[in-house]
């Protein structure tokens, strides 16, 4: 598909996503320029994990991006109405403002490219813009808004937006996006991946061509990007399901979720939410192979690995893992060996991964687990939300 004629223009969403954005910032106080250092970091750790930030979040953070200059990012989807916005900013104190501004995280049916609606990710590309995926939906069930499926991209230094990529021809009524990976602002084709778990747990995967905005739906009903059938989830010793408040329950439905790319750019890794296995898949063949069935037929499993969230890759191919049930933390090696690097009681359904240039490999306890949704009407999420992070032996994967 191509993008909508209004969608190249440069500052497309200024007017609304632009807009009092000073005034946004200043009333959250001075954002962090940087990380603290280490002697700065409360020496409360465990496994080598280190808490570095505690964001006072009025939703659940299922994501974070931190930018080169230290500034973080949190994204919390609209899960109901009671989601006031999605992209927030935190501060050295934990503090969460919108972002860019209040009146962007208004959901605007008839301006659905104009305002941000469900924002479950965002990272930054190699050249420092902050790359959004809005899925457009306005609660966790039902068709996304019409035309509101979108990637935004925005120049944090003045808080403007560079670039709005149109998804909605490459949704279905029951779409759910998850995830994103962005390699752009260097020398080489510049393209974007997502996943699209499924409220039905009939997943897909989205190659997104950023010159053009063509953007393409792959392996949709192929068993990689599904949700496996009788597989079931325990964290902090409870099974995660589905439960109403009168006790009914229904398996926990999610397909592709997890992404990440190689250094190289030419294998993209994923893996259903609710399934056990990690697959890759050329990640070229996604935007130019003439088929499906010629993108499945570069589709490798790579086994067991076990119950993850979200994946990262660094400079080294090696694939990252959030262990959800274990609180943990593991390292996949090109070999196919897989090492635990960290587990700790405090990490509660790690979530997002950002893999810094220091060697610092951080991750956010999203507590999805303790939603109302999970526990029959009675929400056991417990804000401040924390991120963490861990001392690595490398990189982040190229961006560029």
């Amino acid at each position: 598909m191509t993008s909508s004629p209004s969608i190249p223009r440069r500052h497309v969403l200024a007017s609304t996503l632009g807009a009092a954005v000073a005034a946004g910032c200043a009333a959250a106080g001075p954002m962090s320029p940087a990380m603290p250092p280490a002697s700065a970091i409360p020496a409360d750790s465990r496994g080598g994990l280190e808490l570095v930030r505690r964001m006072r979040c009025p939703s659940t953070p299922t994501g974070i991006a931190f930018s080169p200059g230290g500034r973080l990012f949190v994204f919390m989807p609209r899960f109901d109405a009671k989601v006031t916005f999605t992209v927030g900013e935190v501060d050295a104190d934990g503090r969460v403002a919108p972002y860019p501004d209040a009146a962007a995280n208004r959901p605007d049916p008839a301006r659905p490219q104009a305002t941000l609606v469900h924002v479950p990710n965002g990272v930054f590309d190699a050249a420092g813009r902050l790359w959004l995926l809005d899925a457009g939906l306005v609660a966790s069930s039902g068709p996304p808004m019409a035309g509101a499926a979108k990637l935004v991209c925005i120049d944090i230094a003045t808080n403007r937006v560079l670039r709005v990529v149109s998804l909605s021809g490459a949704v279905v009524p029951t779409s759910s996006l998850n995830d994103l990976r962005v390699r752009a602002g260097g020398s080489g084709r510049e393209v974007a991946y997502v996943t699209d778990q499924g409220q039905d747990g009939q997943g897909a995967l989205i190659a997104v061509d950023l010159a053009s905005g063509r953007a393409v739906r792959r392996l949709g009903g192929h068993g990689s990007t599904a949700s496996v059938e009788g597989v079931l989830k325990i964290v902090e010793g409870r099974p995660v399901e589905k439960v109403d408040a009168a006790g009914r329950r229904q398996p926990v439905q999610g397909g592709a979720n997890g992404i990440a790319l190689s250094h190289d750019g030419r294998t993209l890794y994923y893996a259903p939410l609710m399934g056990r296995r990690l697959y890759t898949v050329d990640a070229a063949a996604l935007l130019d192979a003439p088929s499906d069935a010629a993108v499945a037929a570069t589709v490798r499993d790579l086994g067991e690995k076990g119950m993850t969230g979200g994946l990262a890759c660094d400079d080294r191919d090696r694939v990252y893992l959030t262990l959800q049930e274990a609180d943990a933390i593991a390292r996949r090696h090109p070999d196919g060996r897989i090492e635990v690097l960290a587990s700790d009681p405090r990490l509660l359904w790690p979530d997002t991964f950002h893999l810094a240039a220091d060697g610092w490999l951080y991750v956010n306890a999203a507590q999805v687990q303790r939603r109302a949704e999970f526990r029959g009407g009675d929400d056991r999420q417990k804000p401040p939300y924390d991120v963490f992070r861990l001392r690595i032996d490398a990189g982040p994967a190229a961006t560029g």
